[in-house]
């Protein structure tokens, strides 16, 4: 079994609320905050097994407050938030990169399916059907 890729660099750009990660290959990936929260590998979202996922909504504005090495196999993210019990170990952040694009679309279907919003100010009120 291989290792996961780990990053050789790694910075955080607050005002844009961005996380760059760069790979010994020369990838380079940009990963927003809220994407970042949204899929936070802890209990808290993921739940404790197959289906007990909670949608986390609302998270537009979220920023990470602080990056912290969790040994030398992940990072722990401290979201503005309060949030901060996701692992992020580097085989999950660099499954992240790679299917962005598909977990995100995937986060915005079941925001539209469940009449929530990415905005904490917004809120979505279904009237009839």
């Amino acid at each position: 079994m291989s290792q996961p890729p780990i990053p050789t660099g790694i910075e955080l750009h607050q005002r844009t609320r961005q996380l760059e990660l760069v790979y010994s290959s020369n990838e380079r990936y940009s990963l927003s905050c809220e994407y970042l929260r949204v899929y936070s590998p802890s209990a808290e979202v993921r739940g404790h097994g197959e289906g007990q996922e909670v949608l986390q909504t609302g998270k537009i504005n979220v920023n990470i407050d602080a990056i912290n090495p969790v040994g030398s196999y992940a990072l722990q993210l401290v979201f503005s938030d309060g949030h901060d019990s996701g692992i992020f170990s580097w085989d999950y952040l660099y499954q992240m990169c790679t299917n962005e694009e598909a977990w995100w679309q995937d986060y915005l279907d079941r925001l539209a399916e469940a009449g929530a919003n990415r905005d904490p100010d917004i809120q979505v009120v279904r009237v009839g059907n």
